[in-house]
């Protein structure tokens, strides 16, 4: 097997440089791949016979690691770099396709209208001016951007039958992706301390809460989710070449891209893991600082009434950190847990279509306040 291996590599080479019609890119490449090939098959092999013949099954530290890093240099050589990913479909029934148009084009237009409306709702309405709804704009702007991210390339995909997406392509869809579902992830830490803030302290929330500082968190959210998605970004660029080139779901999701790589060293995962616990531990972290803080003055307050309304002015806001991320958790822990593709894309479904369509929903239902401004709103252009 090794002589037909380097005997039919070796003729390939000589072929094709003794023949001027060979003389092109496609067969430039080949014959480095049967060099490759020699190379790599000589890495093992010899030895292998070496130890039959001389019943020994020994080798050196140093001979070990030589072959090691041989055998890892020209396994590289033979893997594929690849432009382009196919992504998972949902199904490839042709009579669901419009179905499944149908349906993701309506949650994304109601995800779109209605942050939108709360957006122009507390632009317009000179009530709504308060922090707690500067950050509730932002929060919608930023779900609008996290389900432009996805939905739309899956709506195309869906019309013209086709799951591929370029590498850049993909990178530029996971580096939007970070951005926008980090920013809310922050955003939702920035509220929970406003309404820490509004109920622990409401003598100096109006000092302390003032236009400057809520820019400035609103900066810092921005320029934190950039650098997390420069880190995402930064490992994918260290991937030359990938074992696999299909992606189990309908979007370039970071944490499914970096597992197709053959790079996983050490350094490698404790960039992930630290990326995990700064952008993922620490905000849960401050969130739930933040509540039992709130909980704890609450429960100061001599009046039920007022125990209520303390109560109910951070109830939307307790609904939608729940939704975020229970639909998070449960989607990257499912994925974990479970290998099935079908399973990890109703997760993500959930997790970035559903979770940034109910959000204003949760509240306009929840806040008189806004269900006000909508009204008045309403009125004016009626």
């Amino acid at each position: 097997m090794y002589l037909v291996v380097v005997l039919g590599n070796l003729l390939i080479i000589l072929a094709i440089s003794s023949d001027s019609h060979l003389h092109t890119p496609m067969y430039f490449f080949l014959s480095n791949l049967s060099l490759a090939d020699i190379g790599f098959i000589s890495t093992t092999v010899p030895k292998m016979l070496k130890n039959i013949q001389t019943h020994s099954r020994a080798i050196s530290y140093v001979g070990c690691l030589t072959q090691m890093s041989l055998f890892i240099i020209f396994k590289k050589k033979n893997l594929t770099i690849i432009s382009e990913f196919h992504l998972c479909g949902f199904s490839d029934d042709p009579d669901l396709q419009p179905i499944l148009f149908g349906l993701f084009l309506s949650m994304y237009l109601v995800t779109v209208l209605g942050n939108l409306l709360v957006m122009l709702a507390v632009i317009s309405d000179s009530h709504l001016h308060t922090p707690m709804y500067f950050f509730l704009s932002n929060l919608s702007l930023a779900d609008i951007c996290f389900i432009s991210t996805t939905v739309p390339k899956m709506l195309t995909d869906i019309q013209t039958h086709s799951r591929v997406i370029s590498y850049v392509g993909c990178l530029t869809q996971m580096s939007l992706f970070v951005i926008f579902a980090c920013m809310d992830d922050l955003l939702l830490t920035v509220m929970a301390y406003d309404r820490f803030m509004a109920i622990s302290h409401p003598l100096h929330y109006p000092v302390i809460m003032n236009f400057h500082l809520c820019g400035f968190l609103v900066l810092v959210s921005l320029l934190f989710a950039l650098f997390e998605s420069q880190l995402h970004i930064l490992i994918a660029l260290e991937f030359t070449s990938f074992t696999e080139v299909e992606i189990s779901n309908f979007f370039c999701d970071p944490t499914q891209v970096l597992s197709l790589s053959c790079y996983n060293n050490f350094s490698g995962n404790m960039i992930k893991y630290f990326i995990g616990a700064i952008y993922g531990f620490l905000p849960v972290l401050g969130i739930l600082l933040s509540y039992y803080e709130i909980v704890s003055s609450i429960l100061k307050i001599p009046s039920l009434s007022g125990k209520y309304k303390a109560f109910s002015a951070c109830g939307s806001h307790l609904s939608v950190v729940c939704l975020f991320y229970g639909t998070g958790i449960g989607a990257y822990l499912g994925s974990a847990v479970s290998s099935s593709p079908k399973k990890d894309v109703v997760s993500s479904v959930i997790y970035s279509v559903v979770t940034p369509m109910l959000n204003p929903f949760i509240y306009s239902l929840r806040n008189k306040d806004i269900k006000n401004a909508l009204r008045r709103l309403h009125n004016r252009t009626v």
